[in-house]
C-alpha cells in the first residue's frame, strides 16, 4: 500500500446488522435500569437494617459501576448514568438520615478513579468494539502480530487492549493505566495482556513495535516526539480519532459515522513536524 494512503476496511459487522447484548438497549433504557438496580440494592440494604449511609453508599457504587462497566455509551451518558442515582436520591425518602459529607462519597470515588495527575491526560473515552478493526491489513507485522509488543498507553478499563487483541491475537499486549482501580479492572477484563499501573509518559517504549493512544489533541505532539525517540525504526504509532499536527500519516482507517484511525511508522529517531522546525523531547514527570 503506497504511502499516505486512506485505507476503508469493512465494517466489523454486516451493515445493518443489530448489536448485540446490552447494546440492543436504546437510551435511556441503560440509565432507568442502572437507576434501577442501585435503588434496589439501596432499598434492600435499608430492609436488612444496614445504616442510611451505607446503603446509599453501597448504591452509588453499584451506579458508578455500571456507569463505567456498560458498553456502546458516550462519555456523557456515562456521566448521566453515574450521577443520576445520587441527585433522585437526594428528592427520595431513602435519603434520609444520611449525614451531609455522605454526599462528598461520589466526587471521592471520581478522585480515586480518576486521580488529578490523569487530568492531564484524556479522560476516560473507551475504544470502541471495532475501532481497529481492518489494522492489521494496514500495518505489516506476522500474522497475528505473533512476537510483536505492543502497549495500550492509558489503557483506561481495556476497550483498547481488547480491540488490538482482535487484530493481533498473538501479539504480546501490554497496557498502562494511571489510575488503579481502571488498571485492576483492566487486569481483569483483559487475562491476554499484562497491565500494570503507571505513568505513560514514563514508560520506555523501546522494543515496542506499535504504541496505541486514544488521548487528547494536545498530546499528539508529545506522543510522537516520544515514540520517535525510543521506538525502533520501522515501529508505529496509532491514534484513534486525533492526528499527529503536521505529520503525515502512512495510512488512515476510516469508516462511515466512526472515528479515523491515524498510523504512523517511525522512519527515523528524529521527531519531524511539518508545523515546527524542532520539537522538544517529552518532560518526565
Amino acid at each position: 500500500m503506497p504511502a499516505h494512503a486512506t485505507f476503508s476496511p469493512p465494517l466489523a459487522t454486516p451493515a445493518g446488522a443489530p448489536p448485540h447484548g446490552l447494546q440492543r438497549l436504546r437510551w435511556p433504557a441503560p440509565a432507568l435500569l442502572s437507576w434501577l438496580s442501585a435503588w434496589l440494592l439501596t432499598a434492600g440494604l435499608r430492609g436488612l437494617g444496614a445504616s442510611p449511609w451505607l446503603s446509599l453508599a453501597t448504591g452509588m457504587v453499584c451506579a458508578g459501576a455500571l456507569a463505567m462497566a456498560w458498553p456502546g455509551l458516550s462519555t456523557w451518558r456515562r456521566m448521566i448514568l453515574g450521577a443520576g442515582f445520587p441527585v433522585a436520591m437526594l428528592g427520595s425518602g431513602l435519603a434520609q438520615g444520611v449525614p451531609a459529607w455522605a454526599w462528598l462519597l461520589p466526587l471521592g470515588l471520581l478522585m480515586l478513579a480518576y486521580p488529578l495527575k490523569a487530568w492531564r491526560d484524556a479522560p476516560l473515552f473507551p475504544t470502541p468494539p471495532d475501532a481497529l478493526h481492518g489494522l492489521a491489513r494496514l500495518v505489516p507485522l506476522p500474522a497475528g502480530g505473533e512476537g510483536a509488543a505492543m502497549l495500550d498507553a492509558g489503557c483506561g478499563l481495556g476497550q483498547g487492549l481488547q480491540a488490538l487483541h482482535g487484530e493481533f491475537p498473538q501479539a504480546a499486549l501490554r497496557g498502562t493505566e494511571w489510575s488503579w482501580p481502571l488498571a485492576l479492572a483492566a487486569r481483569w477484563r483483559c487475562g491476554f495482556a499484562q497491565v500494570r499501573r503507571g505513568d505513560l509518559w514514563a514508560d520506555d517504549w523501546s522494543g515496542l513495535r506499535l504504541v496505541y493512544l486514544f488521548q487528547r489533541p494536545e498530546s499528539m505532539a508529545r506522543a510522537w516526539a516520544k515514540a520517535c525517540a525510543e521506538m525502533a525504526p520501522g515501529s508505529w504509532l496509532v491514534s484513534l480519532d486525533f492526528p499527529v499536527p503536521g505529520v503525515a500519516p502512512a495510512g488512515v482507517l476510516r469508516r462511515d459515522a466512526a472515528q479515523p484511525v491515524w498510523v504512523y511508522r517511525i522512519e527515523n529517531r528524529r521527531p519531524v513536524a511539518a508545523s515546527s522546525g524542532s520539537m522538544p523531547p517529552p518532560r518526565r514527570r
